[in-house]
């Protein structure tokens, strides 16, 4: 068992920024498939960032709408992953949500394909940006 806690949400002016984080505890393997989702009101959940960890290695993956804005990585001393979000806009207003795959292999997890049909899932942290 995996658990996932997210924190850092809150509300922001648009061009600000917000960094979350994604405490993990449990059994994790050594090669991992973690990322950030979000779902915003009457949207579907959508893939924002993931990053593919083996030992010390990792290898990220951006949708095209946070690309260069968003920026994730993991804290080997505090046991997360996080999601810095910089140049904040409206649309990034959602319930951000943190997931793990023990079982995505490298090639599917750095891409669009993942959607964390087999991860285990933090509760959410919702993030607000006003214009």
């Amino acid at each position: 068992q995996v658990q996932l806690a997210e924190s850092g949400g809150g509300s922001v002016q648009a061009g600000g920024s917000l960094r979350l984080s994604c405490a993990v505890s449990g059994y994790v393997t050594s090669s991992v498939c973690m990322g950030w989702f979000r779902q915003a009101p009457g949207k579907e959940r959508e893939g924002v960032a993931n990053i593919y960890i083996d030992g010390l290695l990792g290898w990220t993956y951006y949708s095209h709408s946070v690309k260069g804005r968003f920026t994730i990585s993991r804290d080997n001393g505090k046991n997360t992953i996080d999601l810095q979000m910089n140049s904040l806009k409206s649309d990034d207003s959602a319930m951000y949500f943190c997931a793990a795959d023990l079982s995505t292999p490298r090639k599917d997890c750095v891409s669009e394909s993942w959607h964390g049909v087999r991860a285990y899932w933090g509760q959410g942290t919702q993030v607000t940006v006003s214009s």
